[in-house]
């Protein structure tokens, strides 16, 4: 009959104290904190911090895998992303080093 008594907690003691899983919300904690702390470390170490700015003009020439080119621009709140494609187009524009501006304001990249 040992067995089946009730255990009597005390006063002072807490109920969570004897749950096994308490300490696995103080690891998630840890968890979002390092992912903060390396989410700012990347920002910081690629200087990033122009994309948050209102004010600022970027402009990012990123490459895939399989050779398509994308140019990502931003001037002020305006991002604009355009993708870089082997497609003749047409029109009259004026020479600008490798590039050409069409009529209609439009840049088209010519490779050498």
């Amino acid at each position: 009959m040992r067995y089946f008594k009730k255990r009597r907690s005390s006063p002072n003691s807490d109920p969570g104290e004897n749950d096994p899983l308490s300490g696995v919300a103080n690891l998630f904690d840890i968890g979002l904190v390092f992912i903060v702390g390396l989410i700012i470390t990347l920002f910081t170490a690629y200087h990033l911090q122009d994309l948050f700015s209102e004010k600022s003009e970027l402009t990012i020439m990123k490459k895939s895998e399989n050779g398509q080119m994308e140019i990502i621009t931003k001037k002020g709140k305006k991002i604009k992303a355009v993708k870089v494609t082997k497609k003749r187009v047409e029109g009259r524009g004026e020479r600008l080093g490798v590039a050409y501006r069409l009529e209609d304001g439009a840049m088209v990249y010519v490779p050498d």
